[in-house]
Parts: structure tokens; C-alpha cells; sequence
């Protein structure tokens, strides 16, 4: 039963989850500093079951999806469930579903508590996440994960958090939102960068396999750029906002090994390193905003 538990909490890939606890994170702060009376930070809570419950449905799906296809016969990152036998496509497909009516319920309750256009967003998310690699023409097969991963647990999730908060959506959460989801497309560059050589003979175009491995090394590393002038205009109306940088010290590491080549294993290792920018740098700029 423990061997059981222990492979979904593997599955689950929780090393990805800062990617769905930073946006919401930094959400509520950017809600901090809208001047209104009609704060509800309970949403917060609800914003970041909501996230979990869609980052963990993602990372089941993919798994799914992957392991049918063949995919991720020969992985060399993280263990999946379908890829390696552990559990059956039947029984992950299950498990996608229910975490994606966890996200349901909460964002339920969010959309009854800020607006019901949220439905709408909602389901966005989801079509988003299931056909991310599900369906017969997935678009993370086509190059356009990092499009989307920018959208959803970027752009989305922080202007939407702000939102359900504050009933407001500023400049401040979309430059904000343009940081972390850079930081969000930076955990799925590596990832595929890694994968390069199986998801080229599993006839997966990811970004990383139509970029190459020398221009996808150099989208890794434009995105950190990116994320930092985003960071640097958010300070521009709140100074404070600047401690956001620090977070960026972080990313010299990875960066540096992404740049000197790293493969494989290595990569797995910068993957976690990049989560761990993630994090740092919502934590840092959320500081800032708040202290501001």
C-alpha cells in the first residue's frame, strides 16, 4: 500500500509544483497593493488548491498520454507511471479526471465567489492541460507547450488570482505574470531540452526539437533575461518590488551548466534547481510588493 502511495506521489512529479504555487503566490501580492475595499483572501486559499489540483492533473495526463504513445519508453528523467508499467493507462487516466474535479469544485466555489465568467477561464484550463498531450493532434506536440504553460501558469494565474482577491486585474499582476510564467517556461524548456533525442524518435516536436539543442539552450537562458525585465518594470511604480531580483542570483547555477552542455542526469538536477528559482524569486517579489 506505502510502494502504492509512494508511486502516485512520484507520478504526480512534485518537483513541478512550485510552477503552480508561484503564480498564485505572487497573485495576492500584486492584489496587496490594489487600493479596494472588496478583498477576499479566502480566494487566495481556493486559487491555490486550484492550481496544485491542475499542475498535478497535468503531469498525470502527460504521463497518460505519453505512456500509450510509447513516448516515454525511454525516459531518462523522472519516473512514469504508464512508461514504466508501475500503474495501468486505465488507472492514471482515472487519476488525471480526479484531480481535475478537485480543480473543479474550488474553482466552482471562486467562480460563485468573483465572477461566473470564471467558468469560462476554467475550462480553458482544462482543454489546456488534457490536450496538452491527450487527443489526436496534442499541441505539445507541435511546439506550443511553452506557449500555453506561459498563458495558464503565467499570464492566468496571476491575473486570475489577483482577480478572485481584489476584483481587479492591474499592470502590476501582468508584468508580474510575465516573470513568473517566463520561470514556469524555463522548468518545461529544460524538461524538453532533456528529451530532446527521444521525443525526436517518437516524432514529438516539442520546441526543443524544432529549435534544436544550441537555440533551445539559448531559449532556456532568454527566458530568466525576460523574466528579469519584467521584474525590473514592476519596480518601476513599486520600488520594493526590486527585491525580486534577488531571486534571480539563484538562476546563475543552471544556467551556467545549461550553457556549458549539460545532458541527461544533469538536467534533472537543473530541473530542480530551476523550480527552486521559481520559487525564490515569487517568494522575493511577493516580499516586495507587500513591503511596498
Amino acid at each position: 500500500m506505502r510502494d502504492s502511495i509512494n508511486l502516485w506521489i512520484l507520478g504526480a512529479r512534485p518537483k513541478t509544483l512550485p510552477a503552480a504555487v508561484a503564480p498564485v503566490a505572487v497573485g495576492a501580492a500584486c492584489a496587496n497593493v490594489v487600493e479596494t475595499t472588496k478583498e477576499n483572501w479566502s480566494n487566495a486559499f481556493f486559487a491555490l488548491i486550484v492550481s496544485l489540483a491542475l499542475q498535478v492533473a497535468v503531469n498525470y495526463a502527460n504521463d497518460y498520454s505519453d505512456g500509450v504513445r510509447g513516448t516515454d519508453k525511454d525516459r531518462v528523467g523522472p519516473l512514469r507511471l504508464v512508461g514504466s508499467g508501475s500503474k495501468s493507462p486505465a488507472a492514471v487516466k482515472r487519476a488525471t479526471f480526479y484531480a481535475f474535479g478537485v480543480a473543479a469544485v474550488f474553482g466552482l466555489i471562486l467562480a460563485a465567489s468573483a465572477s461566473w465568467w470564471l467558468l469560462l477561464v476554467g475550462i480553458a484550463c482544462f482543454l489546456a492541460g488534457w490536450f496538452y498531450t491527450g487527443g489526436t493532434n496534442p499541441y505539445g506536440y507541435l511546439g506550443l507547450g511553452e506557449v500555453f504553460v506561459f498563458i495558464f501558469f503565467g499570464v492566468v494565474a496571476i491575473t486570475g488570482t489577483t482577480f478572485v482577491v481584489a476584483q481587479e486585474i492591474t499592470m502590476v499582476s501582468f508584468l508580474a505574470s510575465v516573470a513568473v510564467g517566463c520561470l514556469a517556461c524555463a522548468l518545461l524548456a529544460v524538461n524538453n531540452l532533456r528529451d530532446i533525442e527521444g521525443d525526436t524518435i517518437a516524432n514529438k516536436r516539442t520546441l526543443a526539437v524544432r529549435l534544436g539543442e544550441r537555440r533551445a539552450r539559448k531559449f532556456y537562458v532568454s527566458l530568466f533575461f525576460v523574466a528579469a525585465i519584467a521584474i525590473i518594470l514592476v519596480s518601476t511604480s513599486h520600488r520594493s518590488a526590486a527585491i525580486g531580483m534577488l531571486g534571480l542570483v539563484a538562476a546563475i547555477k543552471p544556467i551556467k551548466r545549461v550553457a556549458n552542455g549539460a545532458t541527461g542526469k544533469e538536467l534533472v538536477e537543473v530541473l530542480v534547481l530551476t523550480g527552486r528559482v521559481q520559487i525564490l524569486v515569487a517568494v522575493a517579489l511577493s516580499v516586495g510588493l507587500i513591503v511596498g
